[in-house]
């Protein structure tokens, strides 16, 4: 049978840098035995030497990534710093063991069988059959039919490009479009709204890039302006999306700018004021100028492409991509592609898309052909040896081009540690590094300098690395849009490829969306109990330099930090002046509305786990958590005084909370202003109340001053609540209707608070 549609060369994927590499590519691509792996017959027929390479032409071509040159390098930060890095830490601690630690060593031509047994892979058979949920097609009649587009083309000829493109994709190796480029570069020429889908791997860059080009070879070049904005959720997306469009423009005159957060905001600021024709931005930077910044504005920008655009429409971008929108002109084009496209018709609808077209590569096929998809069942006791059954599967399986996605950054940097103890060569990636050091730790492994990338979701989306033999989801993912996008790291355009879950007890929901997905195809691996036990005992002996490892970066920290607030003192001594006559930069939203919104969103979380569905993302949420857990933390510390003032500023917001929830309802149209006498009366009730406790428990001592009211020793609740509405009725004007009137309002709505009735 014929796939959907077939990769010639690969579309937006590099090709071999040079022999030696090619050599070594090939070393660890052959798999260990034909029983773990599946080889097809048109594949077994090539030569030995190249099984897996799609045969291309012997002249060189270009590489379209290249992170290196988009940062200073890290030794130059960690000079400038003066630290040291985390490889030379754990070199460090090595070269102190008092006893060397036994390693596995890899020999290919022993045979290790009778030492330790090979992993079993079998066919995953489900526990239990689920029903299919059919829930696709409500929202299609928002967009406009596609029935002109066609999903084929021979050549980019075919595409009416112009000849400087054409030359850039022959050099860039580009021999015949994708088919979701075919369907998008036409019609994307005319100008239209487009929403277009299609499988990880496919092209989806080159899609959007080469019609947005071919547009600004005919703009007016005498006037300068800011024409095309490209928005990514991540800054290493972002990096590599500016790195493709510069390779393709590079037989142009058109200029492209880079604008994410970690790098340097003064040049980003000079370049924007040059006014150039293509920005390539991350939604906050971008907004921190267009507020901040002299003379930068979008007033002529014509076209606005969002990658990875379910990821921007989620609750973490929404309120930035919302601005941003607003800052564009609404006669523009506006596309948006990712892998897993869904059909909020409001959320485009608020991106004020005129018409869009679907544009879906792949409406049969969900995985790619050449995927394995395997699970790796941890059982409820074994989850202590999760990290051994990971060392024991990338020691001998999995060796070379491995990504791991692992749940947290604390739990990747500790993989590190434990990875370079090991003597295996690996790289970190998530949140906590700087951006030097992130988009240094990708140079090095699509340079193959590292055999394992160990990286949180920030590397879960768009990234294109030539060669991912195999995805390994350490931490099980939260849905089955984030396994589609880290899985679709390896098995890009028609390469082969491996993906390994780690599947627990608490996530056989998401298993059996797998098992859905995968259909028969889906494997179970069963790593050796020797190999468990060996390294989860060499984990036991680790630990205590692990630590070491850890403890040594925390006072690193911490003299860092030291030495930060010696500088900013002697720099606001120096230059006091200067820095009080800057304009204070702005935000589009104040610290309340900030507050608000994470309200919003961890109320959103709760809705939608109720529902059965994630609206915002794993990560967020982890945020959201840490951030009130600190929040408390950070309370317990205070002094006593401080905590109540906190808790009764909290207590008013709540019961102002409470009062616009019942003002919009429109159950308080009685109440022409301010708070009712009940709310008042319980509110000093309960003032009183705290007092008399203060004074029996001897916390404060009572004032010989005189009271103006004569206590009343036996009067109960009742009394005590009708005198204070007798004394506050008084301070307030007599009312029109009389007195009888008054005391009957008074009664009944006395009688309506069920809970002054308690002796």
């Amino acid at each position: 049978m014929a796939p959907s549609f077939v990769f010639e060369p690969a579309s937006d994927e590099e090709v071999e840098h040079s022999e030696s590499e090619q050599e070594n590519n090939d070393e660890n691509s052959e798999p260990e035995s034909e029983e773990d792996y599946d080889v097809d017959d048109a594949e077994s027929e090539e030569l030995d030497e190249e099984p897996r390479r799609i045969p291309v032409t012997n002249k060189k071509t270009q590489s379209p990534w290249d992170f290196a040159k988009y940062s200073e390098s890290v030794a130059e930060e960690h000079s400038r710093r003066s630290t040291t890095s985390v490889d030379e830490k754990i070199s460090k601690v090595i070269k102190q063991r008092s006893v060397p630690l036994t390693v596995p060593v890899q020999d290919d031509d022993t045979d290790t069988s009778d030492s330790e047994p090979e992993d079993k892979q079998e066919d995953y058979r489900p526990e239990e059959e689920d029903e299919e949920d059919d829930n696709v097609g409500e929202n299609k009649p928002f967009f406009a039919p596609s029935d002109g587009a066609s999903f084929d083309a021979d050549s980019f000829m075919q595409l009416n490009l112009s000849r400087p493109l054409l030359r850039a994709c022959e050099a860039l190796g580009y021999a015949k479009p994708t088919p979701i480029q075919a369907a998008c570069v036409p019609l994307a020429l005319t100008g239209r709204d487009i929403c277009g889908s299609a499988i990880t791997g496919s092209g989806k860059t080159a899609a959007f890039a080469l019609p947005t080009l071919e547009r600004l070879l005919f703009r007016p070049k005498r006037m300068h302006a800011i024409r095309v904005l490209i928005l990514t959720p991540t800054r290493e997306l972002a990096v590599q999306v500016h790195s493709m469009i510069e390779k393709l423009a590079q037989f142009t005159d058109i200029r492209c700018c880079l604008v994410v957060g970690g790098l340097s905001t003064k040049v980003q600021e000079v370049a924007l004021r040059s006014m150039p024709d293509i920005v390539v931005a991350t939604p906050g930077r971008m907004i921190d100028h267009l507020r901040n910044s002299m003379s930068v504005d979008l007033d002529d920008l014509a076209v606005l492409i969002l990658d990875e655009a379910d990821r921007l429409l989620e609750l973490g971008f929404s309120a930035e991509i919302q601005e941003l929108v607003r800052s564009c002109p609404k006669k523009r084009q506006t596309m948006l592609f990712s892998a897993t496209m869904t059909e909020e018709v409001d959320e485009l609808i608020k991106l004020s898309l005129s018409k869009p077209l679907r544009l879906s590569a792949d409406p049969s096929a969900k995985r790619p052909a050449t995927l394995t998809e395997e699970v790796v069942r941890i059982r409820r006791m074994r989850e202590v040896n999760q990290e051994a059954v990971l060392l024991a599967m990338c020691s001998k399986t999995f060796t070379a081009r491995v990504i791991i996605f692992s749940g947290t950054k604390q739990a990747a940097h500790r993989l590190k540690i434990i990875f370079g103890l090991a003597g295996l060569k690996a790289a970190e990636l998530h949140g906590n590094l700087t951006q030097a050091q992130r988009l240094e730790a990708l140079e090095q492994f699509r340079k193959q300098q590292v055999d394992f990338l160990i990286a949180t979701d920030v590397a879960a989306r768009g990234l294109d690395i030539i060669g991912v033999q195999t995805v390994i989801n350490f931490a099980c993912p939260r849905d089955l849009t984030s396994y589609v996008h880290r899985v679709g790291r390896t098995a890009r355009a028609g390469r082969e490829g491996y993906a390994v879950t780690f599947v627990t007890d608490n996530d056989r929901s998401l298993l059996k969306a797998i098992a859905k997905r995968a259909g028969s195809k889906l494997k179970s691996r069963i790593v050796a109990e020797q190999s468990i036990i060996k390294w989860s005992h060499m984990i036991e002996q680790m630990e205590d330099q692990v630590a070491e490892v850890l403890q040594e970066e925390r006072e690193e920290r911490v003299l860092r930090k030291a030495e930060m607030e010696a500088t900013k003192a002697e720099n606001m001594i120096t230059h006091r002046e200067e820095i009080y006559s800057r304009p204070k930069r702005t935000w589009f939203v104040t610290e309340k509305e900030k507050k608000l919104g994470a309200k919003a969103a961890k109320a959103s979380v709760d809705k939608g786990r109720s529902y059965g569905k994630e609206v915002i993302s794993a990560e967020q949420a982890e945020d959201i958590k840490m951030k009130e857990k600190r929040k408390r933390e950070r309370e317990k510390n205070l002094p006593r005084r401080m905590r109540r003032k906190l808790e009764a500023s909290r207590e008013m917001l709540e019961d102002d909370e409470r009062a616009n929830e019942q003002e919009a309802k429109g159950s308080n149209k009685k109440e022409k202003g301010g708070l009712s006498l009940v709310d008042l009366a319980y509110r000093r009730a309960k003032a009183v109340k705290a007092v008399k406790k203060a004074l029996d428990s001897g916390k404060i001592v009572k004032s010989k001053k005189k009271s103006s009211r004569p206590p009343q020793k036996t009067s109960s609740r009742t009394e005590e609540m009708r005198e204070l509405f007798q004394t506050e009725i008084k301070d307030k004007k007599p009312n029109r209707r009389g007195d009888g009137a008054a005391k009957k309002s008074k009664k009944s709505s006395f009688k309506s608070k069920s809970r002054y009735k308690r002796k």
